[in-house]
């Protein structure tokens, strides 16, 4: 197959694996590269990765650990690295590629540190000239398992919209929609993962269905301020990467990462200093907020609850009275 029909993921994580995984059992080559010399010998010799070892890797997937390899061999490339880690991967992926590759980040956060979005930073360290973002209700597991999953591919050019969906379109399993509004899906994206810390801590401390759903449209009406005031369209919140995101990882018996933390936070029984993409996403979310001047109760006392300003029962009391202000 050529370039241009090869799909090159850069991060072999559980996202990373479980798309390359879903692309590669649809029979478009793929080439997944990782910085970790054993990862890349256990896939080439086990068809799995220690990191999602419930997903198959079947040829055409070859693991690398020359990102060379993986610049000469595909044109779109998705990063799917965690936030702490996209400014070096990015430069990595800068010394290897031109500007006819097409770059697609799937990282539901914002860049840390420096709370700004992933898109920028790769247009800062790398020479690609199309950029966009991949987001949406996809959990690894659901995808390594064949269960159905959608996202949305997002940027400002018809040409990565086009090719992301023509590339990582892998119905039953997972199919992609388009958007042009780059920035309403990454903060919408990010502000998911916070929320979704949110609604785990609330689950677990019996908040109850009608007082949920308050939570859940507050959460929608916080997302839509911001996105607006950052230049985005505020019906991204209300999409895949928002609602869709939330939804799906805040559901009965989640196994999202962002909702174990907040369950955790609510039980006192989280880790000092452990930090999921969503807590991130909330830190910097409402520092960003704070920078707009957007009121945002909930995502604050979330970012209170991380930092370990407030505790969990504090925090849901101070939003509850901002938000009642509001009305």
């Amino acid at each position: 197959m050529s370039r241009a029909d090869t799909v090159g993921i850069v991060g072999a994580g559980r996202f990373g694996t479980a798309l390359a995984s879903v692309v590669a059992r649809a029979g478009r080559p793929v080439i997944l590269w990782s910085r970790n010399a054993d990862v890349v010998a256990e896939i080439e010799r086990d068809r799995r990765c220690r990191r999602l070892p419930e997903a198959p890797l079947p040829p055409p997937l070859v693991a690398t650990g020359d990102p060379g390899r993986l610049a000469a061999e595909a044109r779109l490339v998705v990063l799917a690295v965690a936030s702490t880690d996209i400014r070096a991967r990015a430069r990595e992926l800068g010394e290897v590629i031109d500007g006819s590759h097409l770059v697609v980040h799937a990282i539901g956060a914002l860049a840390t540190p420096g709370d700004e979005r992933c898109s920028d930073v790769v247009a800062e360290a790398t020479p690609a000239l199309r950029i966009g973002a991949l987001a949406g209700p996809a959990l690894p597991l659901d995808m390594a398992s064949g269960q159905f999953a959608s996202m949305v591919v997002a940027s400002r050019f018809v040409e990565v919209v086009a090719e992301a969906r023509r590339l990582l379109n892998a119905p039953p399993v997972l199919r992609v929609y388009g958007s042009s509004d780059l920035i309403g899906v990454e903060l919408a994206a990010a502000l998911a993962g916070a929320y979704t810390v949110v609604l785990g801590l609330a689950d677990s401390i019996g908040i109850g269905p009608g007082p949920r759903a308050v939570l859940v449209t507050r959460a929608l009406a916080e997302a839509s301020r911001l996105v607006t005031a950052a230049g985005g369209d505020p019906r991204s919140v209300s999409g895949l990467a928002g609602l869709g995101n939330l939804l799906v990882r805040s559901s009965a018996g989640s196994t999202a990462r962002d909702y174990g933390l907040g369950q955790r936070l609510a039980a006192a029984s989280a880790p000092q200093g452990e930090l999921t993409e969503g807590a991130r996403a909330a830190v910097a979310g409402a520092r960003l907020a704070a920078r707009l001047r957007i009121r945002m109760p909930l995502l604050s006392g979330l970012a209170g609850v991380i930092t370990g300003q407030v505790s969990p029962r504090d925090a849901a009391k101070l939003a509850a009275d901002s938000v009642a202000a509001e009305e």
